[in-house]
C-alpha cells in the first residue's frame, strides 16, 4: 500500500515529491524505446514509422506509449489490472502524461482531442473485475489535461474470449461486432484519443479505431502505458 502517497508505490523508498508516485530510480528503471510512431513497433533511432505502417497502416493515426511491458511497469501494471490495487491510477497516469509531454517534444504539434474514450470492458468482466482499469486512467489524464472523457460513446456488446494466445487471425475473429457506438448517440467528435492500459497487436484498438473512423472520426490518437 502507497502510505498516503508518501512513498514510492513500486519500492516504498519516502518520495521528495509526493505527487511523483515513482522514485527517481524506479523512473529510470522503465524501459524506454524509439518506436513507430503509428504502431509502436521497435525503430531505430532515425525512422518515425515502420515498413508495415508505410505498407498497411492502422485505423487510428498516432500512437503513444509510456514505456514496454517489463519490469517495474508490467509489476506496477498487474498490481493495477488484478489485483485491486485501484490507488495505482494516478501512478500509471502520471507515466502516460510524461509520455505525451514527451512526443509532443519529439514530434511536434499534436493534435489535442476533443475527449478521451477508454477501451470498454464487456459489463460481464468489468462486474468481475469491479472496475474497468482503462476508465480510471482516463479520469486521471481528463482531469490533469482539462479534456472530457466519455464512457459511454462506446460499447463493448460481446463477451470475448481473452486475445492472448491467439493468432492474428483468430484475435480479429475474436472482435469480430465486439463494439458498436451506443445507439441513439446524437454526439460527433473530429478527433479522439483511445485509451488503455496495455498494448500487444493493436487488434483491440484497431477494431474500435475502425469503427469510430465509419462513424466519421476524422483524427485518432491511442495512448498505452505499456507495449508488450
Amino acid at each position: 500500500m502507497n502510505w498516503f502517497g508518501i512513498r514510492c508505490v513500486q519500492c516504498q523508498r519516502k518520495l521528495a515529491i509526493p505527487s511523483h508516485h515513482l522514485c527517481s530510480n524506479c523512473y529510470r528503471a522503465i524501459r524506454r524505446f524509439h518506436y513507430c510512431a503509428r504502431c509502436g513497433a521497435a525503430l531505430s533511432a532515425f525512422a518515425l514509422h515502420c515498413g508495415n505502417c508505410l505498407r498497411q497502416p492502422p485505423h487510428w493515426d498516432q500512437l503513444i506509449i509510456a514505456g514496454h511491458y517489463s519490469e517495474p511497469l508490467s509489476n506496477l501494471i498487474h498490481r493495477f489490472k488484478f489485483q485491486r490495487q485501484y490507488w495505482l491510477d494516478h501512478a500509471l497516469a502520471r507515466l502516460m502524461l510524461l509520455a505525451i509531454y514527451d512526443a509532443r517534444r519529439h514530434y511536434g504539434l499534436l493534435t489535442r482531442p476533443e475527449v478521451i474514450i477508454p477501451v470498454p470492458l464487456h459489463h460481464l468482466r468489468q462486474w468481475q473485475r469491479g472496475y474497468n482499469q482503462a476508465a480510471l486512467i482516463a479520469n486521471v489524464l481528463g482531469k490533469k489535461l482539462c479534456i472530457p472523457v466519455d464512457h459511454q460513446f462506446i460499447q463493448r456488446q460481446k463477451s470475448t474470449k481473452t486475445q492472448r494466445g491467439l493468432s492474428a487471425k483468430d484475435r480479429r475473429n475474436n472482435l469480430k461486432n465486439a463494439f458498436q457506438i451506443k445507439a441513439k448517440n446524437d454526439r460527433t467528435y473530429h478527433s479522439i484519443a483511445l485509451i488503455d492500459d496495455v498494448i500487444t497487436t493493436g487488434s483491440t484498438l484497431n477494431e474500435i479505431a475502425l469503427l469510430l473512423k465509419k462513424a466519421g472520426v476524422v483524427h485518432i490518437q491511442v495512448w498505452g502505458i505499456a507495449k508488450t
